[in-house]
C-alpha cells in the first residue's frame, strides 16, 4: 500500500472502526457447485502466480493488490454483507493479524476503499446479480461489476461488465479496466483437467495471465526445445541443474 493510503486507512480505522465481535462474519456454508469453485480459483490462482500488479505508481514504486474469492464485503456494520464470487482491490494488503475477527473479512472502514473489481458468477436464477446486487455494489462504490453467466440463466451475453459513472453502473462494451491493467476475457481451453469455456483475466496486448501450472509446462516445453536445438548442434545439454 502507498504511504498516502496507508495512512488514510489507518487514520480511517482508529476514527470509525466499530465493534466487531456481534458481527456474523462466517456461516461455513459449503460452495454451491464444482465448476464455480474452479473459476473462483483459475481468477485467484492466477493473478498470485503471473501477474505482477498493477500500473506502477508516478515514483515507479510496485503496487499492492488483493484478490480473494467468496470474502464478505461490508460497508457498514448495520448491512448484510455481499459475498462476491471474486474480489480484487489494489493498493491494499492483508493485516498481520489476519485471524481476528476485525481482520477477517473486507471490512470497507478497516481497507478504506472498496474493491476495484467484483465478479459474480451465476449458477442459477436466484443470486439476483442484475437487480439487487449490482445496485448495492454500486452504492459501495465498486468502480467495476461483472457478471460471468456461462451457462446462460440470466440469458444475454456470458459476460456483462459495468463500469461506475456518477452514481450508477453503465454498461461496458469490453471488460477492459484501464486502472488495473487487466481485462476479462471468455477462454475456452482446459483448466485442472476439464475444458469448458471459463472467465480469464488478460493483459493489454491479449494474452491470458496464466496460471502456476500454465507456466510450468510454458517453461518444460521452452527448456525441451532448447535442448532439442542444442543437439541439433551436437552438444549435449546438462539436465542435472545448477
Amino acid at each position: 500500500m502507498t504511504p498516502m493510503l496507508a495512512s488514510s486507512a489507518t487514520a480511517l480505522a482508529e476514527v470509525v472502526a466499530p465493534d466487531v465481535s456481534a458481527i456474523v462474519t462466517e456461516d461455513d456454508a459449503p460452495l454451491d457447485n464444482f465448476p464455480s469453485e474452479k473459476q473462483q480459483r483459475l481468477l485467484t490462482e492466477s493473478l498470485y502466480s503471473s501477474w505482477s500488479g498493477p500500473p506502477p505508481a508516478q515514483e515507479g514504486e510496485r503496487r499492492s493488490f488483493l484478490a480473494a474469492a467468496n470474502v464478505g464485503l461490508f460497508a457498514t456494520p448495520k448491512e448484510p454483507p455481499l459475498v462476491p464470487d471474486v474480489l480484487l482491490s489494489l493498493d491494499v494488503e492483508l493485516h498481520e493479524a489476519w485471524w481476528q475477527k476485525e481482520h477477517r473479512s473486507y471490512f470497507l472502514w478497516e481497507f478504506g476503499k472498496p474493491p476495484d473489481v467484483v465478479i459474480e458468477i451465476v449458477s442459477n436464477r436466484e443470486g439476483d446479480e442484475l437487480g439487487l446486487k449490482r445496485r448495492r455494489y454500486a452504492w459501495m462504490r465498486v468502480a467495476y461489476y461483472v457478471v460471468w453467466d456461462p451457462a446462460g440463466h440470466l440469458g444475454g451475453p456470458a459476460l456483462r461488465a459495468f463500469e461506475m459513472r456518477g452514481h450508477t453502473y453503465v454498461p461496458m462494451d469490453r471488460a477492459w479496466f484501464e486502472a488495473t491493467g487487466l481485462g476479462l476475457c471468455a477462454w475456452e481451453g482446459v483448466h485442472e483437467g476439464r475444458h469448458d469455456r471459463w472467465l480469464r483475466w488478460h493483459t493489454a496486448d491479449g494474452g491470458v495471465v496464466p496460471t502456476g501450472a500454465e507456466r510450468a509446462e510454458r517453461e518444460r516445453a521452452r527448456a525441451e526445445r532448447l535442448a532439442a536445438q542444442l543437439r541439433a548442434l551436437g552438444i549435449e545439454p546438462d539436465e542435472t541443474g545448477p
